[in-house]
């Protein structure tokens, strides 16, 4: 069983002080709370800019998860908006193996992001499903060292506004963690039903009044 920081190299490095709490940082923060806060903090100033001041009205592509995620994380991690370089697992699921990242992004980009987005011209039905898989796909394929289910909700809104929506709220997928990994673990297996009713239920919520990124 591996532990999401056991890791090698600068992307496993802890900052010194954090009793093996904090990852390396550019900022000096070791500690776990003030680390989240800032990384909070940071997330709605990417939102703010992402989803407010520069929505893309286009195709996404994987370049703009790159640079969304530098954005966001560029001043507090050298290896921001980067690809990883280790393995990661969490619990006893393993993300996918850090050399086959640059193919699955690219088969990422051609098989969700390229036909479904921007997603304005999805019906109801499709957009859904579009989310629910693209969403499913990108945690699993895990491409950033840290940040990733939060990065992978914002690319969520940013389809949701694409099609008119609101942001989606998340409310129910924190209430019920155990059921929404279960859905991760369903959809890796081909299997996007429970995804698919979790996304649908936080457009609905979202559409009713939006709560901010979580």
């Amino acid at each position: 069983m591996t532990n999401r920081y056991q890791t090698t190299g600068v992307e496993g490095e802890f900052e010194p002080g954090s009793n093996g709490q904090v990852l390396r940082n550019l900022v000096g923060i070791t500690s776990a709370d003030d680390m989240d806060e800032l990384e909070l903090r940071l997330l709605g100033e990417l939102y703010d800019e992402v989803l407010l001041q520069n929505l893309p009205d286009r195709a996404l592509t994987v370049a703009d998860l790159k640079r969304w995620h530098q954005l966001w994380l560029g001043n507090v991690y050298a290896w921001a908006g980067q690809e990883r370089s280790v393995n990661l697992g969490k619990g006893s699921f393993q993300f996918a193996t850090a050399s086959l990242l640059p193919g699955l992004l690219a088969d990422f980009e051609r098989q969700c992001l390229k036909p479904w987005t921007p997603c304005g011209k999805l019906a109801a039905n499709e957009l859904v499903n579009a989310i629910a898989v693209t969403h499913v796909e990108l945690i699993v394929i895990h491409p950033f060292r840290e940040g990733n289910g939060r990065l992978s909700r914002l690319l969520a809104d940013v389809m949701a506004v694409q099609a008119g929506h609101e942001p989606l709220d998340y409310t129910s997928w924190e209430q019920n963690k155990a059921a929404y990994i279960g859905a991760i673990h369903a959809g890796f297996s081909g299997d996007y039903g429970p995804m698919s009713q979790f996304v649908a239920e936080a457009l609905a919520a979202g559409d009713a009044g939006f709560n901010g990124p979580a």
